[in-house]
């Protein structure tokens, strides 16, 4: 039995194969092309050449892609969305995609409602349904919208307007249109749960070609029966039909895959990771195995959000990032040679300084001809490394909670470039492996469910609330691609709203579980 990982990186696209003890058998980086799937093609063909391995014996495929992510802040392949939101007359003040960018708006189409229904903070009805309502809207926007976002006022509390909603649109136009709860997808806050629903309504177009590019460059090697996932961006990995209907959960997935396989590979559980990539590096914390996840609003592709979204700081600095003397000052970055490192770096026989020439010249790392670069001045190669090195340790500083040194785990194509110590890190830790760690972290994941409600204590007793949270968030994680029985408690956070005068807490919990 063999898994393949594939992580799609915007300078490298690394696949790795393992056995049946998750050990690795196999792996390549190949340069991510500008249309994504050729370079997993590549690397699959590259991968199972190399293995030289029983195809048939493949049983699972994950994939870890930033094309959701791109498609947002390219302003490509999005589906038109109409978006209705369920809180007439109370919130026609602040109209749905107020704040976004109009580039944005024209390619999602701006279509939206403010109709009848939502409720208090107490769970009162605010205003009742109308279908009349809603199927004159839906008959006004036919072959308008190709994707609908439904997002109901504190609907966090009570759900059951959205679902119905959604079981109306699905009865006129069809149970395979696609339609997104925000319920199931933001956390509290109308307008950022609301604008984290568009944009995963947005996506639909987007994770349908990229899971059934991925399965036809799969079937083209003679990969058949497999069973498909892809990876979430909490460090766990989702099914096809799952992903389908969450493809938001994409987004930020490659630095929590490295994370993952950082994990993995150095046995270690609580610790911060620097992911060194050809065009940045991201540093995350490793929490009880998993990514730390953020506690405030995230912005994608300009958009405040309040969706799950890892605790991740992004530099602009990797192994191609540019190396340039402007006024006597060195900088490095944050532009790169990105996929063509190969081509323009000193190293390869090219004419662009990068990180990883300075590197070579310091004798940190072995590639490419030591000679092209050995004219770069010694003193000059050790004040970039000096530079880099002061990048590194402002980001790592942001991420610390504490003023303690602390422990790292490096990984990453581009980790040739990191000095070997650091002002502020007691120790690093490398593997051999490290290079293709984020697609290690997609193969090893486990599947996740996670359920964040409001429950009122004073009503539903805390108990009663957290097997109630429990038994929905298991239930997400069969629907992602979890057994049942295998599935465990791993996270619960409760969060008490000072404002609510009934002891109303935040509950979210999260439960992982092997795959099929």
């Amino acid at each position: 039995m063999y898994k393949i990982g594939i992580d799609v990186g915007g300078t490298n696209t690394d696949a790795i194969l393992l056995d049946h003890n998750s050990q690795l058998v196999y792996s390549v980086k190949s340069p991510t092309s500008l249309d994504i799937k050729t370079g997993i093609e590549q690397s699959l063909q590259q991968l199972l050449q190399g293995a030289n391995i029983d195809k048939t014996k493949i049983t699972h495929a994950m994939l870890g892609t930033t094309q959701c992510t791109n498609a947002i802040v390219e302003r490509k392949k999005l589906a038109r969305v109409g978006v209705i939101r369920l809180g007439y007359p109370a919130t026609a003040s602040v109209l749905p995609y107020t704040a976004w960018p109009s580039d944005l708006i024209e390619k999602l189409s701006g279509n939206y409602a403010i109709a009848h229904g939502g409720y208090e903070y107490d769970g009162q009805l605010l205003s009742a349904l109308d279908q009349e309502e809603i199927t004159k809207l839906l008959e006004e926007w036919r072959d308008q919208v190709e994707s609908i976002a439904i997002v109901g006022v504190f609907s966090s509390i009570k759900n059951d307007q959205e679902l119905q909603v959604r079981d109306w649109i699905q009865a006129i136009y069809g149970e395979d249109f696609p339609v997104s709860c925000s319920s199931l997808i933001g956390s509290v806050g109308l307008i950022e749960r609301e604008n984290a629903t568009i944009l995963n309504a947005a996506l639909c177009k987007v994770i349908e070609t990229t899971t059934k590019g991925f399965i036809q460059a799969l079937q083209a090697e003679g990969i058949f029966n497999v069973e498909v996932y892809l990876c979430q961006n909490d460090g766990t990995l989702m099914s096809i039909d799952y992903a389908k209907q969450f493809p938001i959960l994409t987004i930020a997935c490659g630095p929590t895959n490295s994370i993952r396989g950082a994990s993995y590979l150095s046995q270690i559980q609580n610790t911060m990771v620097l992911d060194v990539g050809g065009t940045t590096s991201d540093i995350g914390v490793l929490q009880d195995g998993f990514p730390r996840e953020s506690s405030v609003a995230v912005e994608v592709g300009d958009i405040r959000t309040n969706f799950r979204m890892p605790d991740i700081i992004s530099v602009g600095l990797g192994g191609g990032s540019i190396v340039r003397v402007k006024d006597n000052k060195i900088t490095v970055g944050p532009d790169s040679v990105g996929y063509k490192i190969s081509e323009e770096a000193l190293v390869f026989g090219g004419s662009t300084m990068t990180t990883t020439d300075i590197a070579v010249r310091l004798g940190l790392a072995e590639v490419g001809d030591p000679n092209l670069v050995a004219h770069i001045d010694e003193a000059f190669a050790k004040a970039v490394q000096e530079e880099i090195s002061s990048l590194l340790e402002q980001a790592i500083d942001k991420m610390k909670t504490s003023s303690e040194d602390v422990s790292l785990v490096l990984v990453g194509g581009g980790s040739i470039i990191v000095p070997e110590k650091i002002q502020g890190v007691s120790t690093i830790a490398k593997s051999e492996y490290g290079g293709v760690a984020n697609a290690i972290g997609a193969s090893i994941a486990q599947i996740s469910g996670q359920y964040e409600q409001i429950y009122i204590y004073s009503k539903e007793p805390r108990e009663e609330s957290l097997k109630d949270a429990q038994h929905k968030a298991v239930k997400q994680a069969v629907l992602a691609g979890a057994l049942a029985d295998t599935i465990e408690l791993v996270e619960v956070e409760e969060t008490p709203l000072a404002y609510h005068p009934e002891n109303a807490t935040r509950l979210k919990v999260k439960v992982v579980g092997k795959m099929v």
